[in-house]
């Protein structure tokens, strides 16, 4: 399934019926009178938040959604059928903007939220709504209201408990395939990760969100390589873990790469608490891994976890103090389905994590 974030959509309610113009003719009664129902109620537009959807891919081919107009009033007294809702499903973390993406109109958060964007037409009088002591007979009757329409844009924030950030070939992909039942593409090349990618982490008996966004470079705010439109995706995360190639050529310029482009993006990213991990520990010793972590505290990490995700050395440590920043009950509590088993967990204590701690 391709990945899409960003959508413009056109949304039309329905119009009201119009009232029915009708007089009651039956034999053997006289002067029988008006009785044109009203109209029914146009449909609305309604957006609901559904599980099991993370892209806007079905809106590069549907961008048209018009509700069904009211039916029209008849005689003897009968309303118009009022049309049914036309219901817009969309991801978790949609929200939905105004055509100059100036407003936020609707934002969905949780799974099953509703919120009634565009309200249907009202349906119009019949002629027995008009008739009076002094009018017995009237023939006017309205049309019915007609309905509301707007283009607007659609924005999807993945929805994460955690953030993963860092340069290119920083070894992402394969934490992530380490740590949850992701299966992102590994590359010796950069950019491997085109488009963000979930997770699902499960540690100690708690489950956790991750997201994986594509590597950030120097000027991505300004576009280069991806960009930075993919940082919305991680906006919502509580907690970033910031990955550090040990082998790169600079660890801690590394460092101060990533957060400028983070604090240019802006949005409070940069206020967000973050996690450095120094990666690829199996391609250094501990000596060289030591002095990169005193480098880079120096430079303004509170902590530093040398880990390996190609082995899960360090990788204990490190979801340990992610914990810390979690409330008791993250994103999936108790969901079974995915994450690392209790069995990945035992392994990576056997490759060594107790003996990694941070520096």
């Amino acid at each position: 399934m391709h990945f899409l974030d960003q959508a413009k959509i056109f949304l039309k309610s329905g119009a009201g019926g119009p009232g029915a113009v009708s007089f009651r003719r039956e034999k053997y009664i006289e002067y029988g009178g008006p009785d044109g129902g009203n109209g029914g109620r146009g449909g609305d537009i309604v957006f609901e938040a559904v599980a099991g959807l993370n892209t806007l891919i079905d809106f590069r081919y549907a961008q048209h959604f018009k509700a069904s107009r009211g039916g029209h009033g008849m005689g003897r007294d009968r309303t118009g059928k009022g049309a049914p809702d036309m219901v817009v499903k969309v991801p978790v973390g949609t929200q939905v903007l105004s055509e100059d993406k100036e407003e936020i109109l609707a934002d969905f958060t949780k799974v099953g939220q509703r919120i009634t964007l565009l309200e249907g037409g009202m349906g119009g009088r019949g002629n027995a709504s008009y008739k009076t002591s002094t009018n017995r007979a009237p023939r006017q009757h309205q049309p019915g209201e007609p309905g509301e329409e707007m283009w607007v844009w659609l924005r999807l924030k993945l929805l994460a408990d955690v953030g993963l950030v860092g340069l290119p070939n920083a070894g992402k992909s394969t934490f992530i395939n380490q740590v949850t039942n992701a299966r992102a593409k590994v590359g010796d090349y950069a950019f491997t990760t085109l488009v963000p990618k979930l997770g699902v982490v499960r540690h100690k008996g708690r489950d956790f969100v991750l997201a994986d966004i594509p590597g950030l470079i120097e000027g991505a705010a300004d576009g280069a390589g991806i960009g930075d439109r993919f940082l919305g995706h991680i906006e919502r995360c509580r907690v970033l873990i910031h990955l550090i190639d040990i082998a790169g050529d600079d660890p801690t310029e590394a460092m101060r790469t990533v957060e400028a482009e983070l604090e240019a993006y802006g949005e409070g990213l940069e206020e967000k608490p973050r996690i450095v991990a120094l990666n690829k520990l199996d391609l250094a010793d501990a000596e060289l891994a030591e002095a990169f972590g005193d480098e880079l505290k120096a430079a303004g990490a509170d902590a530093v976890y040398p880990v390996s995700a190609a082995t899960g050395a360090g990788v204990e440590a490190l979801l340990d103090a992610v914990l810390g920043y979690l409330p008791e009950v993250t994103a999936l509590e108790n969901d079974s389905s995915g994450g690392v088993s209790e069995d990945a967990d035992d392994e990576g204590e056997d490759e060594g994590d107790a003996t990694w701690s941070p520096i």
